[in-house]
């Protein structure tokens, strides 16, 4: 494989992003985009929306969905009701607008195809709150106000796995170019990476037509676990990143007869998958990382949202592993703790919270 990493940059740099209807609408006939996937992220990830002509599209850019699919589960089942939780009996429509800076190819697809990322509101107007994008924009507007610039770059933990059509056998690796299946740990391994060198080729190409910052592929613990990381960048950005990244990865795999799963214990007896990310401040002011003075010695900023995140973490861990298959990834030792670290690769998860003398940088997992 070519290629494994690109340059390193200490904040990916946004690319030029589109503005409107009218650039969009010139953006894809300039591609000869024929359909325009427009999604929205539910509270799993997962993508919802329509698909729809482009010439109807940029006809008339609004469109409806239903107000409960932010409130369903990852199975696609619903909550039961309670006192303080109830659904809407009129399960009314939402308003589906496009964000079209998102707008990008979709590079697996035969035809021409554009996807598009939407923002959630109700017929009068006021944002969804509990839409995903809603939510932290919402936590970038506290960050805002206190003049402050949030940084972040995900490491996103994943299992290539054979081919599995009946639920009920368990997930096995998959059949490399050496016809073996993997075997034994092989951490940071390069030639286990080359076993699937045409999925990491066609996902660096795919991410590439997206205008996604992909930074450093490896190989993690478990058999067929692979690692991407993105380069830091803002939160939203990054947000959005992730989400087309995982389709991206999802759609590679399955073009070579391979599946990707992002679960967090998809084999039994294979380590668990989590999500790093990287979080730093800057002063919107002086552009500095606040956790660190001039000296590189920690300030009391920093002591301030280690406090946060030793305070907070732990009750949202709900939130941040919500499913059952969840639990069996994690051990007794990973129950979540008040507990901090100078880089410490054998950091516990899902709360305690490592940080970097070198860069200023928490690492929390999820």
């Amino acid at each position: 494989m070519s290629k494994k990493s690109k340059p390193t940059a200490k904040t990916a740099a946004l690319p030029q992003p589109i503005r409107d209807a009218a650039q969009a609408r010139k953006w894809a006939a300039a591609r000869g985009v024929t359909e325009i996937e427009c999604l929205v992220p539910d509270l799993a990830g997962v993508a919802r929306g329509k698909i729809m002509p482009s010439s109807k599209f940029f006809d008339d850019t609004a469109m409806a969905l239903p107000s409960s699919i932010f409130m369903q589960t990852i199975s696609g089942e619903y909550p039961d009701e309670t006192a303080e939780f109830r659904f809407d009996p009129s399960d009314g429509d939402i308003e589906l607008r496009p964000d079209f800076s998102t707008l990008c190819l979709a590079p697996w697809a035969r035809d021409p195809t554009a996807q598009v990322i939407h923002d959630a509101f109700y017929h009068d107007g006021r944002p969804m709150e509990i839409a995903p994008r809603q939510v932290l924009r919402r936590v970038l507007a506290l960050y805002q106000e206190q003049g402050w610039v949030p940084v972040v770059a995900p490491e996103i933990e994943f299992y290539l796995v054979k081919r599995n059509t009946d639920p009920d056998y368990p997930l096995e690796p998959p059949i490399g170019r050496s016809g073996r299946p993997e075997a034994g740990r092989r951490s940071y391994s390069i030639s286990a990476v080359n076993e699937f060198d045409p999925i990491f080729e066609d996902i660096y190409a795919y991410a590439e037509a997206q205008d996604l910052e992909v930074d450093t592929l490896i190989h993690e613990e478990g058999a067929a676990q692979m690692e991407i990381n993105l380069r830091h960048g803002d939160p939203l950005w990054l947000a959005d990143q992730v989400f087309l990244l995982k389709r991206t990865i999802r759609e590679a795999a399955l073009a070579h007869d391979i599946y990707a799963t992002f679960m967090a214990k998809p084999i039994a007896h294979e380590p668990g998958s989590a999500m790093h990310i990287h979080q730093s401040i800057l002063s919107a002011a002086t552009g500095r990382n606040i956790f660190t003075d001039a000296d590189d010695r920690p300030t009391p900023e920093f002591f301030q949202f280690l406090a946060g995140q030793q305070r907070y973490l732990p009750t949202v861990t709900c939130m941040l592993a919500p499913y059952v298959n969840t639990a069996p990834a994690k051990t007794a030792s990973d129950t979540p703790q008040r507990s901090w670290v100078l880089d410490m690769r054998t950091l516990p998860s899902p709360s305690p919270v490592e940080f970097s003398p070198v860069n200023g940088c928490f690492d929390t997992c999820t």
